[in-house]
C-alpha cells in the first residue's frame, strides 16, 4: 500500500501520452527493493501503457562527497541496475546533474516520478525540474516510515515531543510494500549509454580509500540478516560501544538510500522484542529528517538556540592546549595515540 500522505505532485501538468515512456528519477531512494517511488513509477507505467525506465543524473559535486562515498553509491547502482533489469526495467546513468538528466529523458517521456531528499540541494534539484517540466512531476516519499510533514507539521526540540507524534502513525504506515509487476518492460529501449561506461574512470574531488563496507542493497540485506540472527540481542546493551560489534550497520545503506527503513523495522518487529533498535530507527533518525526538513538554517551554527550560540561566542577565545584543524582531526593526526 502506497498511503497518500507518500505523494505529492509537484507541478500541477497532465500526461503527454504521445511519449514514449514513463521516467522515473532517482536520486535519494536507491534501491529497487521497497522503494515506494519505484512501485508508483510501475503503477503510473502499467495504466498509461507505457514501459518504465529509471534515470540517474552522477554529478561529481555533491557537496562534501569523496572517492569513497562515490565509489559506495557506484556500487549501490550496479546492484540496481542488475535487480531493475530482472524485473524488465532499464536503468540509465548519465554523468551530470541529476535535474538535467531528468529534463533530457522527459522530454519523450508521458509523465515523471521521483523519490524524496530533504537536503536543500535535493530540494533545489527538484525545484528546478518541477518549474521546467512540460509533463507531470510526482515525488513519493520512500527513506522514512512515517512522511516528514505526516509526523510533524513544526520543527520538534527533543526526541521527547516528536516521539509521542510519531508513535500516532506507526501503526498505519508500518505495512509492507507489495512488489508490482511491469506490463510493458524497457530492456529493449536504447535511450541512453551503457552502465558502465558511464561510471568508468569517475574520479570524485577527493580520492580515499574504499570503505569497509561494500554498497548495494544485496549487501545490506545480508548484513542485517546477520544482526537479527546474530547481535539482536546484545544491541540493547553495547549498542553504544562498538568494540562489541552489536550493532546493525545499517547507516551507511540508510544513508545511501539503499535500504529501506520500513523493512527493517518490521523485520526487526518480527525477529522480537527490540524497542531500542526501533528507537534509533525510527524516532532518533526521523526527528533529524524533521529537522533538516523545517529548519532554514541546518547547516549553520544559527540553527541553534540562542543560549548556545552565546555560549560558544563567550569562549571561542578561551586557551586551550592542543589545536588541530579540520583535517588534521579527520585523518586522526592528534597527539593522542
Amino acid at each position: 500500500m502506497i498511503h497518500a500522505e507518500r505523494i505529492r505532485n509537484l507541478n500541477g501538468e497532465e500526461p503527454d501520452l504521445r511519449g514514449s515512456y514513463v521516467v522515473y528519477w532517482m536520486q535519494a531512494s536507491v534501491r529497487s527493493h521497497w522503494n515506494h517511488a519505484l512501485e508508483y513509477a510501475i503503477e503510473t507505467a502499467n495504466s498509461l501503457k507505457k514501459p518504465l525506465i529509471v534515470v540517474f543524473g552522477l554529478t561529481d559535486d555533491f557537496p562534501n562527497a569523496n572517492s569513497r562515498h562515490y565509489r559506495f553509491l557506484i556500487e549501490g547502482l550496479r546492484d540496481v541496475r542488475s535487480n531493475l533489469r530482472e524485473r524488465g526495467i532499464q536503468l540509465v546513468v548519465e554523468r551530470d546533474s541529476p535535474p538535467s538528466v531528468l529534463l533530457k529523458y522527459a522530454d519523450d517521456a508521458a509523465a515523471a516520478v521521483t523519490d524524496r531528499g530533504y537536503l536543500d540541494i535535493q530540494k533545489e534539484w527538484v525545484d528546478e525540474a518541477a518549474g521546467a517540466l512540460h509533463i507531470p512531476l510526482t515525488q513519493v516519499e520512500s527513506n522514512v516510515i512515517v512522511p516528514v510533514e505526516t509526523a510533524s507539521d513544526k520543527e520538534e526540540y527533543s526526541a521527547g515531543t516528536f516521539k509521542p507524534k510519531i508513535k500516532r502513525h506507526l501503526k498505519r504506515f508500518m505495512v509492507p510494500l507489495r512488489m508490482r509487476t511491469l506490463k510493458m518492460d524497457s530492456l529493449d529501449l536504447e535511450p541512453g549509454p551503457e552502465f558502465e561506461d558511464a561510471v568508468r574512470d569517475f574520479r570524485a574531488p577527493e580520492d580515499l580509500e574504499p570503505s569497509v563496507f561494500r554498497g548495494g542493497t544485496s549487501t545490506a540485506l545480508s548484513i542485517f540478516s546477520e544482526f537479527l540472527r546474530e547481535k539482536l540481542e546484545c544491541f540493547e546493551r553495547y549498542r553504544n560501544d562498538p568494540v562489541k560489534n552489536c550493532l546493525s550497520n545499517m547507516s551507511p545503506y540508510l544513508h545511501f538510500g539503499q535500504i529501506s527503513p520500513l523493512y527493517l523495522a518490521l523485520r526487526a518487529s518480527e525477529a522480537g522484542e527490540c524497542p531500542e533498535f526501533l528507537e534509533e530507527l525510527i524516532v532518533r533518525r526521523e526527528l533529524s529528517m524533521n529537522f533538516v526538513h523545517y529548519s532554514d538554517s541546518y547547516s549553520s551554527i544559527s540553527c541553534l538556540p540562542e543560549w548556545a550560540q552565546r555560549t560558544l561566542m563567550d569562549h571561542v577565545a578561551d586557551p586551550r592546549e592542543y589545536e588541530y584543524s579540520l583535517r588534521e582531526l579527520e585523518s586522526a593526526s592528534t597527539h593522542d595515540p
